[in-house]
């Protein structure tokens, strides 16, 4: 038994409530790999969860976070050894399974990824689910067929955790980005340094009501879902895909078949949690090639595991911009 410290959700007089305790690995998952985790992150199903909100949780109690980035303690995998710097995201973590935001986390060997050179651990911790669906999403539009030469690469919800980074990773690859945001001239100078080309409001996509507008984008990746995503299906081009992972806008899809029947476009569902490993490591290899940790930094802050609760709330009030990595151990 090792004892550790992290935070807990309980369900207390039929609600789920997060504490931080003192936590020791009796409690933990039977899984072939124990992690030291040194980092984690703050994502939107974790800002649930850690305010007892519906929909994420499925058994308590139970370890939130579904990141997280550490060092290998012991392993009856085979392809992992003490000391080997990892990161998981998704994967049940934070939901099934005990996750991130503790000091040690049992997890199956089969879906961590080694961090590459190019990331400090606390960058690979920063990137997580953020980095790696936006990874999957872009990933998923190259396999549809997208090339830079195709045209504008729209990227919804671009202020935001994903969005910040497939904007630098988009732009990096070679594709001419646009970005939408909510707030246009707060984030400009910001999204430029990312490497937009272009920055829109996202009004010019809710407002789309038509359900076919003018053809302008050859590829969207998109992180906001509802109305923003049913304006960006109006205005793809003949053919061209949406490769969608995020409901910040909504869950609803306010649209029609006519863009899939008249103009052959197609929605591309984006799972980062039931990944096979082989996608998990094309994505982090991508990561690593195409994204320049300098962009990454300028989109990241990090807290300590105490406040985690606390960053955790700015999400919830849609004051998030970025991503915030949680120091979980020195």
């Amino acid at each position: 038994m090792t004892a550790f410290h992290g935070w807990i959700v309980r369900k207390e007089d039929g609600a789920n409530t997060a504490t931080l305790e003192a936590l020791d690995t009796n409690g933990l998952d039977d899984l072939d790999t124990t992690v030291r985790v040194r980092y984690s992150s703050i994502n939107y199903k974790d800002a649930l969860a850690l305010h007892g909100r519906p929909g994420v949780i499925r058994r308590t109690p139970l370890i939130p976070g579904i990141d997280l980035t550490g060092e290998v303690i012991e392993t009856r995998h085979a392809r992992w050894k003490p000391g080997d710097v990892v990161t998981l995201s998704g994967a049940g973590l934070g939901e099934d399974l005990h996750g991130g935001l503790a000091g040690i986390a049992r997890v199956n060997g089969d879906d961590l990824v080694p961090v590459p050179d190019t990331f400090t651990p606390a960058q690979a911790a920063a990137l997580g689910t953020a980095g790696f669906t936006a990874a999957l999403a872009l990933l998923a539009l190259e396999r549809h067929g997208l090339t830079p030469g195709d045209g504008p690469l729209l990227v919804t919800g671009a202020s935001g955790g994903s969005g910040s980074i497939a904007v630098a990773l988009s732009s990096r690859s070679g594709y001419r980005v646009v970005a939408a945001t909510g707030r246009p001239e707060q984030l400009r100078d910001r999204l430029t340094g990312l490497g937009a080309a272009e920055i829109i409001d996202r009004a010019e996509l809710q407002t789309q009501t038509r359900p076919l507008g003018t053809q302008r984008w050859a590829g969207v990746i998109d992180s906001a879902g509802g109305a923003v995503l049913a304006g960006a299906l109006a205005t793809l081009q003949q053919g061209a895909a949406a490769a969608a992972f995020g409901l910040a806008a909504g869950s609803q899809l306010p649209t029609t078949v006519l863009p899939f029947i008249l103009r052959g476009v197609s929605l591309l569902g984006i799972d980062s949690v039931r990944t096979n490993p082989v996608l998990r490591q094309a994505a982090w290899e991508r990561l690593a090639r195409d994204l320049d940790p300098a962009h990454l930094d300028a989109v990241t802050r990090a807290v300590p595991l105490d406040q985690a609760k606390t960053a955790a709330s700015a999400l919830l009030e849609g004051r998030g911009t970025g991503r915030t990595v949680v120091e979980v151990t020195p």
